[in-house]
């Protein structure tokens, strides 16, 4: 191990000097780097950032570093960055930067930002809007929206909207001073419409209509008014445009901007500009429907009067003609009712000669059919007669059977019979009775 001495020994300010002159001297020129930005903050008119790349599969950090971009040079980046990209630098964010290394004794070593190029960030978002939208064609949710029917009396409206906005005062006051008179009732759910926490604002919002019933509403308008152009990163993630794509009732948005539809617009059922123009459309729709009635109204009436007209007219040549019509009807009925009783009368004679044939026939068959009976009937009491005499006990006796009696019932069996029993047995010429003394 080597001996300290005092001649080896440095202080970190030397230390950090020397790392600063490595530095300069080993990477003296300025790089181009993707990063995506984990934090993007202002102060005193400088922008420091947090850069981080992920692994691509896992989605774990696997490099970390720090940036600043001095206010001269990002009073100058941030304009055309927002105005090319339509949105501020944000948590999140794919960029491309360019920048060099700066190893400062106080303060450490920083990238130091001279320049960042929109283009790159454009192609990321719209690859990302890109697979968003194919991922809700995947899930048959992208063309939800537009299968709804929007109301013919769309005048009940849930209104998600900053509170304080000038674009929902805009709204109601369209609303409220429309040329036709129509009576419009609006119920606001306040949300956040700019910055980071834009989608989760929107979809609670839309959770508390769904609470709230969305029987009662017609429709819902998300507008926003007043906001920077590039505040718009909230409305094209997956999450919202899933909430928005599967709500039960239509949603219109009007969140004011002139660049490509965003997400959230793609997936509503109806697409404006502006808080004023979503106002202008429900009016419209509603303008339509009245036109509508009207015309089915006065289409109703002009048929009722040619009906009635056609119906007076046939009244009257039927009040003309009605007297001959009776006249002829009246013969041709009263001659139906002349051959209908003669058809009749007819007909009941026949029936009575029939009859009469069918009653002499009976009265003469009648004498020969009970004289059958009688015989038929001397002839069955006969044989009931002559087995009764074959079955009767007196005869068997005669024949030399007899018949053992107990307690006056004939006896069958002897195991029946105790000693000391009286029993009495009947012969042709008389009765003996006994008493058992065995078994």
């Amino acid at each position: 191990m080597t001996r300290m001495t005092r001649t080896n020994i440095i202080t970190l300010l030397e230390l950090n000097r020397l790392v600063r002159e490595v530095i300069e001297s080993e990477m003296p020129r300025e790089y181009w780097v993707e990063a995506e930005l984990s934090e993007c903050r202002e102060s005193r008119g400088h922008c420091y950032m947090e850069l981080i790349q992920k692994d691509e599969r896992s989605a774990t950090p696997v490099a970390k570093a720090s940036a600043k971009c001095w206010a001269s040079k990002w009073m100058l980046i941030r304009p055309h960055f927002e105005r090319t990209t339509g949105q501020r630098l944000h948590a999140g964010m794919k960029v491309l930067l360019r920048v060099y290394a700066q190893f400062h004794e106080a303060y450490g070593f920083s990238w130091i930002v001279t320049d960042i190029d929109p283009t790159y960030t454009l192609g990321d978002m719209a690859r990302k809007r890109q697979e968003i939208i194919r991922q809700l064609k995947q899930e048959g949710v992208f063309d939800l929206q537009k299968e709804l029917p929007l109301p013919l009396f769309c005048q009940h409206i849930a209104v998600i909207s900053s509170e304080t906005a000038a674009g929902y005062g805009d709204f109601c006051n369209q609303l409220a001073d429309n040329p036709y008179g129509f009576q419009f009732r609006t119920q606001l759910f306040p949300a956040t419409m700019q910055g980071e926490g834009t989608e989760q604002s929107i979809i609670a919002a839309l959770e508390r209509i769904y609470t709230w019933g969305q029987e009662g509403f017609d429709c819902v308008v998300i507008i926003r008014g007043g906001g920077a152009t590039s505040d718009m990163s909230g409305f094209d993630t997956l999450a919202l445009a899933e909430n928005v794509a599967n709500f039960p009732i239509p949603i219109i948005t009007g969140i004011g901007h002139d660049r490509d539809e965003s997400v959230l617009d793609m997936v509503s059922h109806t697409r404006v500009k502006t808080p004023t123009a979503a106002a202008t459309f429900l009016i419209s729709h509603l303008k339509e429907v009245l036109d509508a009635l009207n015309d089915a109204q006065q289409r109703i009436a002009n048929i009722s009067v040619g009906k009635i007209s056609n119906l007076k007219s046939q009244l009257s040549t039927l009040q003309s003609a009605l007297p001959r019509l009776f006249t002829v009807v009246k013969t041709r009925q009263e001659a139906r009712i002349d051959a209908l009783f003669g058809r009749l009368l007819s007909s009941i004679q026949q029936k009575i000669v029939g009859s009469r044939a069918r009653i002499d026939s009976c009265e003469q068959r009648i004498p020969m059919l009970l004289e059958r009976r009688l015989t038929a009937e001397r002839h069955r009491l006969q044989l009931i007669e002559e087995q009764a005499k074959s079955l009767d006990p007196a005869l068997l006796l005669r024949r030399g059977y007899s018949i053992t009696l107990k307690d006056g019932k004939a006896l069958r069996d002897p195991q029946l019979l105790r000693p000391g029993d009286e029993i009495e047995t009947r012969l042709e010429k008389g009765t003996v009775k006994s008493i058992i003394k065995s078994v």
